[in-house]
């Protein structure tokens, strides 16, 4: 099998329902089935998982953390969307 047409995919387990996929390794395959079985082999042996996920590493577009602060820029000036700027009425002992 040539490393050529091999592609990079990234594997995501959810351990349990109701949980989150976690980012768990990355592998080679031919094409989104084979990187399905592969990560199936590799990732679940003791049935660790109940849902996989893979993506094409090429597919995945990130933040970089040195664009951190104007990418994800505070929200000081609008206090409405934090929680604490609203006042509970008096019957709503606790939130």
């Amino acid at each position: 099998m040539s490393q050529e047409k091999l592609e990079l995919f990234e594997v995501f387990i959810r351990s349990r329902r109701g949980l989150d996929h976690k980012h768990v390794g990355s592998l080679h395959a031919q094409d989104h089935e084979q990187a399905l079985e592969y990560a199936r082999d590799c990732y679940t042996r003791r049935s660790e998982g109940v849902s996989i996920w893979v993506v094409r590493s090429r597919d995945i577009c990130a933040s970089q953390e040195e664009d951190s602060e104007s990418f994800f820029d505070p929200s000081d000036d609008k206090p409405y969307r934090l929680a604490t700027y609203y006042k509970l009425p008096d019957p709503v002992d606790n939130m």
